[in-house]
């Protein structure tokens, strides 16, 4: 069995370490950095198909801190260690021609991944707090890298929001260690279903629901995202998009409406709204956009509520396609933003009216930009058409056929947007396209093209994961969802 503190220890270890040794030696942060996350992509690759309760110290809950491996935070650490590796190979050169300083970008990055992972382990809430805002503070710096007015006007404006999403959850942790005397999760479930509910965990409940909306940036708590994603290095606004609002938003939401408080009627109707609500409030602002990583970023927000809508309609089908929106918009966004950084690289401009015939001169960046774009669209074969299949299905199943038309209605906004990305910067001219710069373009480095190339194969036959439906690879994950409450607390704190 994997030793679960590795998934912390060492890129907290290494964070600290690069600084310590990198001033002199000009490849050491590079060469840390990529290792670090390829050994934890292989780390996380292992615990498929494991469960794990580890003690900290040899205490056991609910008197000691416990990690928690189980399908659904199984599938968040192979997210986040994918997309990691694939944001540090493809910052080797973004980030030595564009910013300084690569000691301490991959000292934040490795902070920002060690408290995801720590995140999505945590089985207690009070360190899921603290990991969370190890990685949330590393993200506000991040996103200001560049110390540009308009990079630091967005962290700041992220960092604002983010710390009142932060005291929200901060303050519903401690109403509920008021109330029940714990903070082990499995715990606190279960003295929760020995008392009878009243407003103060009512109180708790909308307070850490609505700290971790805001992290996960779905309509009306978005207001955040379209600043922070645009303004931030090209790989973190893969991790962003890809990572970030899932480990620190999506999957804490999961983990404590079906682990903790209990799935209901209400919550499940509020979900779905809410989801439809993102879906198409995100793809109508991002068919307004010209500027390619804010299209992108709206598209985030949009894509997110796909994610709820599954998860709220609460089926095995429901949850299977939701979870698996989720596994696959980190493919396709992170693709997507890795393409926008590559354009940029190149071109040095996020205007989609000065690109023009990309496909000459980037052809990799091009048919990845493209496979991309069909993917997020839910074209088939790709990989995004599955799950948006998938959640469609489940509520015409559950009787929700007016939600799976909405689903259908936000697919159609998507491929019409990024229609319009390829029409103008690939295939076709922007309005201000100039032939004397596009005459001197040329594909990015190798470094940066083979995360492209990975995954725009893993946007084409990821779709094959669905074989199997909910007895397939997803099977564990959707377990821990579907499961009642008493399943998980039997798990951590034993029969």
């Amino acid at each position: 069995m994997i030793n679960l503190p590795l998934f912390v220890i060492i890129p907290f270890g290494v964070a600290f370490f690069i600084p310590m040794v990198s001033r002199k030696i000009k490849w050491v942060p590079d060469v840390l950095g990529n290792l670090t996350t390829f050994i934890l992509l292989l780390l996380s690759l292992m615990t498929l198909n494991q469960e794990h309760v580890y003690h900290i110290g040899g205490w056991k809950p609910p008197f000691g801190i416990v990690l928690v491996l189980d399908g659904l935070s199984c599938l968040l650490l192979i997210i986040i260690n994918l997309i990691s590796f694939m944001a540090t190979l493809f910052s080797i050169e973004y980030i030595e021609k564009r910013f300084t300083s690569k000691l301490r970008y991959y000292s934040l990055f490795l902070l920002m991944v060690g408290g995801m992972n720590g995140t999505v382990l945590s089985g207690d809430l009070f360190n899921l707090f603290v990991f969370m805002e190890i990685a949330s503070i590393a993200s506000y710096a991040l996103v200001g890298f560049g110390c540009e007015a308009s990079e630091l006007e967005a962290s700041f404006k992220y960092l604002v929001m983010g710390n009142v999403a932060s005291l929200f959850v901060l303050y519903g942790v401690a109403l509920l260690y008021g109330k029940t005397g714990s903070l082990n999760i499995a715990d606190v479930a279960r003295i929760l279903k020995e008392i009878p509910s009243d407003n103060l965990v009512n109180f708790a409940f909308v307070l850490l629901i609505g700290g971790f909306m805001v992290k996960s940036a779905l309509v009306p708590f978005h207001a955040w995202l379209p600043d922070a994603h645009p303004s931030a290095p090209a790989p973190i606004s893969a991790m962003l998009s890809g990572v970030v609002i899932k480990a620190l938003g999506v999957y804490v939401i999961c983990r404590l409406i079906f682990n903790l408080f209990g799935f209901n009627h209400l919550i499940s109707q509020t979900l779905i709204y809410l989801g439809v609500i993102s879906m198409i409030v995100g793809v109508c602002l991002a068919l307004l956009q010209s500027d390619l990583k804010r299209l992108l970023a709206y598209h985030s927000i949009s894509q997110i509520g796909y994610v709820f809508v599954g998860i709220g309609i609460g089926t095995p089908l429901g949850i299977l396609g939701g979870l698996f929106h989720l596994f696959n918009h980190s493919l396709f966004k992170s693709l997507l933003f890795l393409d926008s950084g590559s354009i940029e690289y190149q071109t040095g401009t996020r205007d989609l009216n000065k690109m023009g015939l990309l496909y000459k001169k980037m052809p990799i960046t091009s048919f990845s930009t493209l496979f991309a774009s069909l993917s997020i669209s839910g074209i088939p074969p790709f990989n995004g058409f599955w799950s948006k299949l998938i959640i469609i299905l489940a509520a015409i199943k559950s009787g929700k056929s007016i939600i799976a038309l909405w689903a259908v209605i936000g697919s159609i906004l998507t491929l019409s947007s990024f229609t319009k990305v390829l029409r103008y910067s690939i295939y076709g001219k922007g309005e201000k396209w100039e032939k004397e710069k596009w005459e001197k373009l040329k594909e990015v480095p190798d470094t940066m093209v083979v995360p492209l190339i990975i995954l725009s194969l893993l946007c084409l036959f990821t779709g094959l994961l669905i074989i199997g439906g909910t007895e397939g690879i997803f099977a564990s994950t959707i377990d821990v969802l579907e499961g009642s409450v008493l399943k998980y607390i039997n798990k951590v704190l034993g029969s």
